[in-house]
């Protein structure tokens, strides 16, 4: 009765668990959206009101100067492009409305910060510090549990797939997402992976964003795509560097491993007689080997036999080469 008494405690403990990572996602999303409500209430009124006195001006000079509008467009739709502004001077949308908005604080929850749109005002900038601390905090902890989740279900597929099989399916999720940006935004494909890395990998330099266009087919619906789609890219390439990040703790742990023994063989050789206290010591503390070592080396005596110091040594080396 006791044993099934745990496992329900076990299950209630899950089940809080699922619901805990469940609330934070709601809570992540409505946050998303109180967010972009409030920047699109704050920049959307002076955008507009600046695009108005521009094209005024525009026009006054264009006027004064007869000089054709469309040329003056034209050059200055270079200029800005030239030094990366990412605001054009006829564009259709403003950049401040909500969906704009919503892909804004993506960027800033997920630090991405591509640097293209940037609140001007002074509440604005006052909103995004308190915003972003939050907003930031939230959201890494929110990748961290999906994290967790993901690497669930990729060693449950793992177990079902070959694993040559996952790199594959790896491979074609990534430049999928790559032929996709190149499609709907005009980019090379290479133009696209490289987006891809440096939007996903929270990098954001800016020169390459997505959904700056005047004008795609079902805007709305492109927006909200590629928000979600950054933001699965994110947890995957996340997900990555941690993978990336274990081998390379593995890696430097086999090779101290290997020194650690290399060391221990020497002493073994010098100092039979203390071999077993240095190979009780290296199993339980593995981290404090080199001092008992040098406390070996001052031929501590063992209670041990040979022959029981000649086996501990033996499991020893099975224990640190598996």
């Amino acid at each position: 009765q006791w044993e099934r008494g745990g496992r329900r405690l076990t299950i209630f403990a899950c089940t809080c668990d699922n619901a805990r990572f469940a609330l934070l996602a709601l809570i992540i999303l409505a946050y998303l959206l109180g967010g972009a409500a409030v920047f699109s209430a704050l920049e959307l009124p002076t955008e507009l009101e600046t695009r108005r006195r521009w094209r005024s001006v525009e026009a006054a000079f264009a006027e004064r100067h007869n000089v054709n509008r469309s040329e003056i467009t034209a050059f200055l739709r270079a200029f800005e492009q030239a030094a990366l502004t990412g605001a054009h001077s006829d564009a259709l949308r403003p950049r401040w409305d909500f969906s704009g908005a919503f892909y804004f604080v993506g960027t800033v929850v997920s630090t991405i910060g591509f640097g293209m749109t940037t609140p001007t005002t002074t509440a604005g900038k006052i909103f995004l510090i308190f915003y972003g601390l939050l907003g930031c905090s939230a959201t890494i902890l929110f990748f961290n549990l999906f994290l967790e989740r993901l690497i669930t279900l990729l060693a449950c597929a793992i177990k079902a797939c070959h694993k040559r099989r996952q790199h594959l399916h790896s491979i074609v999720v990534g430049c999928t997402a790559s032929a996709l940006y190149s499609a709907v935004e005009g980019w090379s494909y290479i133009d696209s992976l490289y987006f891809c890395f440096v939007a996903f990998s929270t990098i954001g330099f800016g020169d390459l964003v997505s959904s700056q266009k005047d004008y795609y087919l079902a805007q709305g619906a492109y927006r909200l795509a590629n928000f979600l789609l950054v933001l699965a890219g994110v947890c995957c390439i996340y997900s990555l560097f941690n993978v990336i990040s274990i081998v390379i703790k593995q890696s430097l742990n086999w090779i101290l491993r290997s020194y650690k023994v290399a060391i221990l063989v020497t002493v073994t050789l010098a100092e039979g007689e203390g071999i077993a206290f240095g190979s009780v010591c290296l199993s339980v503390c593995p981290h404090r080997t080199f001092v008992f070592f040098s406390a070996t080396a001052c031929r501590i005596e063992t209670k041990f036999s040979p022959s029981e110091q000649l086996l501990m040594f033996h499991v020893l080396m099975i224990n640190m080469t598996s």
